[in-house]
């Protein structure tokens, strides 16, 4: 019983983090980070929260998978070009075949801790590195967490040019876990923000990352349509919808979030 729990735990919990964008975290409703930090001794709390709906036939089975987080990001800036960034989520998921419920659980997922460093910025073009570790504080029996402690390494570049913005992330994740996935995974993605009129920002974005199930045909891709809304000029509002491109990520996932700057 416990190494079906364990299964179908794994299938979840992957689903829970294609749901979450990777690791990295951005400005929220993107999953592509860009290169800007807060400046020393400034904080931004971000809160979002997403929900997730997948659905698929395994045999002449029907599966659907629902779930979703809510998480918690604090970035404090250590100097001006650098940010320790701490990440809390709290996750869900549930399960049903031919309309029986096989798995269900909620709880704290694995906390990520990074540092966000900008070590290059000319004429609207930055460069950056943002090292991090996972935190094995989810429950990995019940498929909310890895089991184990993992690391990760995302280069970020970004180019401003008004009303334009764009941003592209390259990423190495060591992904340890007690599931037996691929455990050297990598990701790719691009976003574009754009200012259609003061204090309001449309935004996309694309990706696709490794897929974790070493039995899987095809690799995760999204794209994400937004907004970001400035209500102050230290507080915005965000929402947006990811749509998987690919049946291994997650069909739909409906996005909203607010971030502090203090």
């Amino acid at each position: 019983m416990k190494g079906f729990i364990q299964s179908v735990g794994a299938v979840v919990m992957g689903f829970m983090i294609a749901s979450a964008g990777g690791t990295a975290f951005a400005a929220h409703p993107l999953i592509t980070d860009d290169a800007g930090t807060q400046g020393k001794g400034k904080f931004q709390l971000e809160v979002n929260g997403q929900y997730d709906s997948d659905k698929e036939t395994v045999g002449n089975v029907s599966v659907k998978s629902t779930g979703g987080q809510a998480g918690s990001t604090l970035s404090y800036g250590i100097i001006d070009n650098a940010d320790l960034v701490l990440n809390v989520p709290y996750g869900w998921g549930k399960v049903t075949e031919d309309g029986v419920s096989t798995y269900d659980e909620k709880g704290l997922s694995d906390i990520s801790l990074e540092v966000k460093w900008r070590f290059f910025e000319k004429d609207g073009l930055s460069f950056g590195l943002k090292p991090g570790i996972s935190l094995p504080t989810g429950n990995h029996e019940k498929g909310l967490g890895a089991g184990k402690t993992g690391y990760h390494l995302f280069f970020i570049g970004s180019k401003e040019a008004a009303p334009w913005a764009f941003h592209a992330n390259l990423g190495y994740i060591r992904n340890e876990n007690k599931f037996d996935e691929e455990k050297d995974l990598w990701h790719a993605s691009l976003a574009a923000v754009y200012e259609v009129v003061k204090d309001l920002k449309i935004v996309g974005n694309v990706g696709t990352e490794r897929n974790a199930d070493k039995a899987a045909d095809n690799d995760p891709a999204f794209v994400i349509g937004g907004v970001i809304y400035s209500v102050a000029e230290n507080f915005d509002l965000d929402a947006g919808v990811k749509y998987g491109l690919t049946s291994s990520e997650t069909d739909l996932s409906v996005m909203a979030g607010a971030a502090f700057r203090f």
